[in-house]
């Protein structure tokens, strides 16, 4: 049966894998692992959803870390990739952003798929001071799991009808609330 994996220690496992791949590729679907297993626990118990938080934490705070390590060590400009228009305004985007706050935008940059990606490059490539650096994102990684499970969690004691329909649910609200911070995150870089 599918939900004896998901309420296995190898689904925090597997989540954190894909929390951590988020990290550096938006497509990889970390947000709605992490939903989903927060509505597992509500839903059975396993895991229990202090877990499903300090496992998605852990993995987005070391995604994230990797990041700023890249950007710390090869820049922001090394690799075609990265000179490419579109990826160039992002970064331009980002370095105007944390030169205006780096708490504030380091904690919001965690609940936005693709400016997560470029404000810690661009963190690292600014030589953002690690210490500092590294507190900051664990407090946004663990501020952005806390959101992510309890939206699994409170939609799976709301809604009627077993696992299958409050990971259904959940994905979905979670999926939905993802796309109105993208249009207003991308209203206010205009």
């Amino acid at each position: 049966m599918p939900f004896d994996l998901l309420s296995s220690p190898w689904a925090l496992v597997i989540m954190s894998l894909l929390v951590l791949g988020d990290s550096f590729f938006v497509v990889v679907p970390g947000e709605i692992a992490v939903t989903a297993l927060g509505a597992i626990a509500s839903t059975t118990g396993a895991p229990p959803l202090w877990a499903v938080i300090v496992c998605a934490a852990a993995a987005a705070a070391v995604g994230d870390t990797a990041c700023y390590l890249i950007g710390r060590t090869v820049g922001t400009e090394r690799w075609r990739w990265m000179r490419a228009p579109r990826v160039r305004q992002a970064l331009d985007w980002a370095r105007r952003r944390l030169e205006g706050g780096t708490a504030t935008v380091l904690f919001t940059a965690r609940f936005v798929p693709f400016a997560r990606l470029a404000i810690n490059l661009v963190a690292g490539a600014s030589h953002i001071a690690p210490g500092r650096y590294l507190l900051l994102v664990a407090v946004a990684a663990l501020g952005w799991a806390a959101y992510q499970a309890s939206v699994g969690a409170v939609v799976a004691a709301l809604v009627p009808g077993g696992p299958v329909v409050a990971i259904a649910v959940s994905v979905a609200i979670a999926v939905g609330l993802g796309a109105v911070i993208d249009v207003v995150s991308r209203r206010s870089r205009k």
